[in-house]
């Protein structure tokens, strides 16, 4: 990369500082796995190895948040997809309050939208594709409600991970609409901190660590190589930015894709049957990492949609980034770049195969 795309924690403590701030499938083409879904994955796991216990899990439905975002965002949106395909927005929110402010360098208060994924489901639910919206990219916010019932104005040269700390998931999913023209049928937000639990519910995770990383912010300090991470090295791992690649946000991602293809890797080989009290203890814990929109938000919804789901192999799975280009009036953010991005996000709302012009990123190269 030739410049930087620092993140807000670098340029400011609040963060928020400055404006508003299917690919080719081919067969020979290597795909990069994402680690979205894992985590409706796991629950359909835990849930199958628990077979006739399932009414121990119906207790757990209380962990799982629900948002009304059909009901936030009415009728003004975008077609549903004109096959039997999904689109989901993923987040992976990021808390920096009490205690997991230590993470970030210092106790700030509220939670970043660290991640964002619109995740394309292809008619046939075999294979998936991730676009990754870097959150340094500079959006045209729409008019937005906020929770206390006002109505915010809308506002262009906004950067993208803004929008869900002033305004809201439901401003999320609606800004990410009006910027592509894909009509989202489901809200997964993970919140990363609650896999602290998790990982330590399973007996810890195993990752493949490329390179040694050394994080003066976290503490974080591993050498290369697999690397058995507990709850709090793990929420440090898919937070650090610092000492991996360019510092950039793609190196993160990197590593939480990793994390999570390990951590759905760990569950397999657990004994769940067997033992249906570790598994009512994995599924509480990943259960109150989980804010769903509000027709998944209970277990049996969320268990039936991911069995929905268990045909995507995820060998099939490819993640791409959202093509973008350095702003020209401010380097350390970008922009959707043209046309591209138009022709990436009509391939999804055709439910058809992303050119392969629509991977293309000016600010990586690609």
């Amino acid at each position: 990369m030739s410049q930087d795309i620092r993140t807000p924690e670098t340029r400011s403590s609040r963060g928020d500082s400055g404006p508003e701030g299917r690919g080719s499938r081919g067969r020979g083409r290597k795909k990069r796995r994402t680690g979205t879904i894992v985590l409706l994955v796991l629950l359909a796991l835990v849930l199958a190895a628990g077979g006739g216990l399932y009414w121990m899990y119906s207790s757990l439905d209380s962990n799982i948040k629900g948002v009304d975002i059909d009901k936030a965002l009415g009728d003004n949106r975008p077609q549903k997809l004109p096959t039997s395909g999904q689109n989901l927005l993923v987040l992976g929110s990021d808390s920096r309050a009490g205690a997991n402010g230590d993470l970030a360098g210092g106790n700030v208060s509220g939670a970043r939208s660290d991640t964002a994924l619109v995740v394309h489901i292809p008619e046939g639910r075999t294979e998936a594709v991730a676009i990754s919206i870097p959150r340094d990219t500079l959006v045209t916010r729409p008019e937005c409600v906020r929770e206390n019932g006002d109505t915010a104005p809308g506002a262009k040269r906004v950067m993208f991970n803004s929008v869900y700390s002033q305004y809201g998931p439901a401003c999320v999913v609606k800004t990410v609409e009006e910027m592509s023209g894909v009509r989202l049928d489901h809200y997964l937000e993970i919140n990363f901190a609650g896999f602290k639990d998790l990982v330590d519910a399973i007996g810890g995770v195993t990752v493949d660590v490329k390179q040694p990383i050394k994080d003066g912010a976290s503490g974080l300090d591993l050498q290369a190589g697999p690397q058995k991470l507990d709850g709090t090295q793990s929420l440090a791992y898919v937070r650090t930015r610092h000492g991996v690649g360019d510092g950039s946000d793609l190196g993160r991602i990197g590593l939480q894709q990793q994390f999570l293809m390990a951590l759905l890797s760990e569950v397999k080989k657990q004994d769940l049957l067997g033992s249906p009290a570790k598994a009512y203890k994995i599924a509480g814990s990943a259960t109150k990492a989980l804010t769903t929109d509000s027709e998944l938000a209970s277990l049996k919804s969320l268990s039936e949609f991911a069995q929905s789901m268990n045909g995507v192999d995820p060998q099939n799975m490819e993640t791409i980034m959202l093509p973008v280009a350095y702003d020209k009036k401010d380097p350390n953010r970008v922009v959707a770049a043209e046309p591209n991005a138009s022709t990436l996000w009509k391939a999804i709302r055709e439910d058809a195969e992303i050119p392969a012009s629509a991977k293309k990123s000016p600010a990586t190269g690609g």
